[in-house]
């Protein structure tokens, strides 16, 4: 993915203990994101690229760059096509 991430107009983040909900407010549904994807995610939203999101990944929970390449592309992409995010 590339380019700025951003929320749909229609969604709202709010930070939890143990990650970060998203409300889509058109659907009345909450998303719930583990710490690892409410790191991507605010990060990305923080207009970090997804490569140097992945480097931070690669630091805090000692994964592999390809690992937490594809992990900051999965979620992008699943949070896109869920209709949370512009990405």
């Amino acid at each position: 993915m590339n380019g700025t991430t951003k929320l749909r107009r229609h969604v709202s983040a709010s930070d939890v203990e143990d990650g970060m909900v998203l409300l889509d407010e058109r659907k009345g549904r909450y998303f719930k994101l583990n710490p690892s994807g409410a790191l991507i995610l605010r990060a990305l939203l923080d207009g970090s690229s997804p490569d140097e999101v992945a480097r931070v990944l690669v630091e805090r929970y000692e994964v592999s760059e390809e690992r937490a390449a594809a992990d900051v592309d999965a979620l992008t992409a699943q949070l896109a096509d869920i209709g949370l995010v512009v990405a």
